[in-house]
């Protein structure tokens, strides 16, 4: 089980995801929403947006079923 590097949450895979996405493919190392937006100077609705986005371009980090992974 993944958790945030930061705050030690555990991770979903949609987090893990858009970490890898937005700052390192091959992170192993991960941040939760909330420690992510706050490292990157944003709110976690605009991260929850760019998940949505990247899912609806079909990007194959994002699953169109998040269950399926």
């Amino acid at each position: 089980m993944n958790t945030c590097r930061s705050c030690h949450a555990h991770l979903a895979n949609d987090e893990i995801a858009i970490y890898r996405r937005l700052v390192n493919r091959q992170s192993v190392l991960y941040l939760c929403k909330s420690c992510l937006a706050d490292s990157l100077g944003c709110s976690v609705s605009l991260i929850d947006d760019k998940i949505r986005h990247y899912r609806e371009q079909g990007c194959y980090l994002f699953p169109t079923n998040p269950d399926m992974v």
